[in-house]
């Protein structure tokens, strides 16, 4: 792989002032010492600052754990994620309110928010409130009667006027919405995250997702050069869909990870991520999100444009990561976008895929042999899907290898999935690098935030 070469920083020295001697030596003793310092940083073997700029495309759980220590490194992190999420409170809003799923991206920035202060401790505690999960009415009455919206709830204690009357403003917007919507579907408060809310609020002000965006990261106060961006730039609802092996069709990111129990009327529930049902068949295909996808099997099918800032930020990159998460919902739809992989081909930077450390509903069938997908089946996908490879549209496909899209791959210690370095190498992935981890409550090796970090260091 091509790495980019870091830049030494140099300093400017203070000129010395001529009318005061004692301030003459001063300031000479203090332009020496910068001299010294500068020529230290650039003096052939030394350490410069250097702060590289990375594109990380993933869901909106897997890679939370990792999201706040990539700071260790950059704080120049561009976020990928997708608008598709149709599950627990996001699709209650999505479903009365309508427009692009902001679960995702709410998570990603309050897991960068700001926590270094008691203030801004309390707004992240406010923003990431939810509502009674198990009862609806219990959840209505902490919004509205327990005064949530009216800025009189316990959880404002410590919120200074200016954010409480932002942040409420917002609240307010998304509760007129609400009150005021034609559609005749009533609003379930039940399992609500606040900030889902505020988000809500936000871009139907602005009428934009990303101003939206913009303004959860100032009153969230993310780290400076840090953006989290939707996939694709829309103000519409998305569908995403799947065409399994055996010709069926799922839609909808929940039906297709992890399905719902039966709907007891109450609203929104808590999504269980866990789910081991297993797919009919396994997915042949992901055919791209799309304003109500109706199509998928072959009259409308939709490859919408990537969002322009995020091919800016690719362009801009010194590396490129493909991070942890539910392989055909959460990393493929970020990724089969009409422009993607033109532009991740084209970018001689390092290109890191970091493997699951289990296999899901999603992987844990594949389509080209028996048994579960291997490391190299998923790097497959990802290839597949950068070049829209089963799209049925005339002159929609590139033809880029593998190694094109994938440069290395990071692997958690004790993981379950099979890597086969050789089949690995005939794909054009030759750096294999096995990072710590450890095991959560249900057995599955997860990385140690802090050695895959580190790994991505070495490998910058």
């Amino acid at each position: 792989t091509t790495t980019a070469t870091p830049t030494p920083t140099t300093s400017s020295s203070p000129a010395a002032s001529p009318k005061a001697s004692s301030a003459a030596s001063a300031s000479a003793a203090a332009a020496s010492a910068a001299a010294a310092a500068a020529a230290a940083a650039t003096a052939p073997g030394a350490a410069a600052a250097w702060s590289p700029a990375l594109v990380v495309f993933s869901g909106g759980t897997a890679f939370n754990s990792v999201a706040g220590h990539l700071r260790h490194l950059t704080t120049r992190v561009a976020h990928v994620l997708p608008v598709s999420d149709d599950g627990g409170s996001t699709a209650e809003i999505v479903r009365v309110l309508g427009g692009p799923a902001v679960g995702d991206i709410r998570s990603r920035c309050l897991r960068l928010a700001d926590d270094s202060d008691e203030e801004a401790r309390a707004v992240k505690r406010l923003l990431a409130h939810r509502l009674p999960a198990y009862d609806a009415g219990a959840a209505k009455q902490e919004w509205w009667v327990y005064a949530i919206v009216e800025g009189d709830h316990a959880l404002w204690r410590g919120v200074s006027d200016p954010y409480k009357h932002t942040i409420r403003a917002f609240l307010v917007q998304f509760h007129t919405a609400i009150l005021s919507h034609n559609s005749g579907e009533r609003f379930s408060f039940r399992n609500g995250s606040v900030g889902n809310f505020f988000f809500a609020g936000a871009r139907i002000f602005f009428r934009s997702l990303e101003a939206a965006i913009f303004l959860f990261a100032r009153v969230a106060r993310l780290p400076e050069g840090s953006h989290v961006l939707p996939a694709i730039a829309t103000e519409q609802r998305i569908t995403l869909g799947a065409e399994l092996e055996d010709g069926s069709v799922l839609r909808g990111q929940n039906q297709i990870s992890h399905p719902p129990p039966p709907d007891d009327g109450g609203g929104p529930q808590e999504v269980d991520k866990g789910c081991d049902m297993p797919l009919p068949a396994p997915i042949r295909r992901v055919p791209g999100e799309g304003p109500a996808l109706q199509g998928i099997q072959g009259e409308h099918e939709v490859f919408p444009a990537a969002n322009p800032r995020v091919l800016q930020d690719i362009h801009r990159a010194d590396a490129l990561i493909y991070g942890m998460g539910s392989l055909y919902t959460s990393i493929c739809p970020t990724l089969c976008l009409e422009g993607m992989g033109e532009a991740i081909a084209s970018r001689p930077v390092p290109k890191v895929m970091m493997l699951n450390g289990s296999h899901d509903r999603e992987t844990a069938c594949c389509g080209a042999h028996d048994g579960p997908m291997t490391a190299a089946d998923m790097v497959q996908a990802v290839c597949d899907a950068l070049n829209r490879r089963r799209t049925r549209r005339p002159g929609g496909r590139l033809r880029h290898p593998p190694g094109a899209y994938v440069t290395g791959l990071l692997v958690p210690r004790g993981g379950a999935i099979r890597v086969d370095p050789a089949a690995l190498a005939l794909l054009g992935v030759r750096h294999i690098l096995e990072v710590d981890s450890y095991t959560d409550d249900c057995g599955r090796a997860n990385f140690d935030p802090a050695a895959l970090v580190s790994r991505v260091d070495e490998i910058l």
